[in-house]
């Protein structure tokens, strides 16, 4: 009986523990629990990220106080300026960042330690754990934002007279746009007429020992100051040169504004350009070309060789270049020519093509100086001075290259010029004849549409370059103090900036609108 019973035991737990080789079978009267241990969900890496980037007077002794950079919100760039001119080439970033390492180029770089050159744009990548990386650039403004030109004179000697050259040197750090000059020897004096005995910044002719390109313009000897003290947009020249760039004019000069600084002192923003001459890269006039300006007696050097203008009898010619002795053959040949011209031009057949004033002159160079003097009303395009006529031998009288006009677009006050309405070089002397041509007229007009059709372009370069100066004219005037003062001859004084560039741009357009009327009307 206990074996039988034994057995019966036996079977049942082998049948429990699915012992033999048939499958298991499941069973209503046996459950079995398992239990798995879940893993706890991981932690996720954060994104790679700089949030905030300095840079610190104690790390950087260059800079005067603690500089925070500005973080654009629309994309990962950080913007600032360095307010005094101090090198940018040495810097020591601080910053705060997310993630596991900070490269610039796969440098490694340390907070607060690694020294970097800020010139240029400065991309820092910053990376996590896992190999996700994001981009961040420094766009880091050096004092301005502009070139700077370094005129160190012998001794320190001042630059005080337009006549005597002072010996020194110059050098430029060209920052982003252009390439730096080592020193290189010069000579420097002052130029100007009003420009120069008036006003306390004085304008500058500087020599170069060598031809070198200079600011990225075509090599030469020469360069011109512009100090633009009565211009306080200090824009005038530049836009006028911008049209005479649009013209069918031969040659316009080129400007590039720079900081200028004399014996290791700022002395302000200028316009640095061509000189108006005989050159390959300037006026190429050769070995027999020349360049005459329309002038006044009171004006000339002494060693100056000039004719009046016979028939108008209200002006001179001075022969700026090439030099010639009076009476010699070149000297009889030029005043010659411009006396058959205007003998031409006043003749009862002035009209005419083959005995007329077009057997003289090219008129499409007649026409776009004239339309951009009238745009701009420049008072000196009416007075007889800085108005250039070149001529090769053989060929027609050219007027150009553009020239002064720091007293244009209604900044005097001391003649109709300053007013967008009314006709103001129309009235000089040659062109009031031209225009009793009904052919010149018509020129004049279809001309001026193309001028009219570029107005909005000219718009946008006056805020194109106003824009780049942004830094510099707040420099400039700490240092000279012209914004909201009275400075001769302008007409009207404005409190900021903006507003004097506001006001040369509504001067523009008033006068676009008005001339176009009024050649409808001819």
């Amino acid at each position: 009986m206990r074996q039988k019973t034994f057995l019966v035991t036996l079977v049942f737990l082998l049948s429990a523990c699915g012992g033999g080789s048939s499958p298991a079978q499941p069973s209503n009267n046996l459950s079995v629990e398992t239990s798995v241990e879940t893993p706890a969900p991981a932690t996720p890496i954060a994104a790679p990220s700089i949030s905030q980037m300095s840079f610190s007077a104690a790390n950087n002794s260059g800079l005067v106080a603690d500089m925070m950079l500005s973080k654009t919100e629309t994309n990962a760039d950080f913007t600032g300026r360095v307010l005094t001119n101090t090198p940018v080439t040495e810097l020591v970033a601080s910053y705060e960042f997310t993630g596991s390492s900070v490269t610039i180029d796969g440098v490694t770089q340390e907070s607060g330690a690694s020294v970097n050159d800020f010139t240029e744009i400065v991309v820092y990548t910053v990376a996590n754990s896992e190999g996700t990386t994001e981009s961040y650039s420094v766009d880091l403004t050096k004092f301005t934002g502009l070139p700077i030109i370094y005129l160190q004179t012998d001794n320190a000697s001042p630059i005080d007279s337009k006549d005597e050259y002072v010996s020194g040197d110059v050098s430029i750090d060209g920052g982003r746009s252009f390439t730096d000059l080592p020193a290189t020897e010069m000579k420097i004096r002052g130029r100007g007429n009003s420009t120069w005995f008036i006003h306390p910044k004085k304008p500058f002719q500087m020599k170069l020992e060598d031809k070198a390109e200079f600011l990225g313009m075509p090599k030469d000897k020469k360069w011109l100051f512009l100090a633009e003290y009565s211009d306080k947009t200090l824009l005038r020249n530049k836009i006028t040169f911008e049209m005479g760039y649009l013209s069918n004019l031969d040659w316009t000069p080129q400007g590039r504004f720079a900081e200028v600084y004399i014996n290791d002192r700022y002395n302000g923003t200028y316009n640095i350009t061509q000189k108006v001459e005989e050159s390959d890269n300037r006026v190429p006039l050769g070995d027999s070309g020349y360049l005459l300006e329309l002038d006044q007696l009171e004006r000339l050097d002494a060693d100056d060789v000039y004719f009046d203008s016979v028939i108008t009898d209200r002006f001179l010619i001075n022969i700026k270049e090439p030099s010639l002795e009076f009476n010699s053959t070149e000297y009889t040949y030029i005043k010659g020519l411009l006396e058959d011209f205007e003998t031409a031009l006043y003749g009862p057949n002035y009209r005419s093509a083959i005995a007329g004033y077009a057997k003289y002159i090219d008129l499409d160079s007649f026409v776009d100086w004239y339309l951009i003097n009238e745009i701009n009303k420049n008072q000196d395009s009416k007075s007889w001075s800085s108005m250039f006529v070149n001529v090769m031998p053989g060929e027609k009288i050219k007027m150009g290259p553009l020239w002064d006009f720091d007293l244009s677009f209604g900044n005097v006050d001391y003649s109709d010029a300053q007013y967008r309405d009314g006709f103001w070089v129309k009235f000089h002397p040659w062109y009031e004849r031209l225009f009793q041509d009904p052919a010149f007229v018509e020129k004049v007009k279809t001309r001026f549409a193309f001028f009219k059709q570029n107005e909005d372009f000219i718009l946008d370069k006056i805020d194109a370059y106003g824009e780049q100066l942004q830094w510099a004219q707040q420099q400039n005037n700490d240092e000279w103090q012209t914004i909201g003062m009275a400075v001769w001859p302008n007409p009207v004084v404005f409190d900021t900036y903006q507003e004097e560039v506001d006001h040369l741009k509504s001067w523009y357009s008033d006068r676009m609108e008005w001339l176009e009327a009024a050649f409808a009307e001819l």
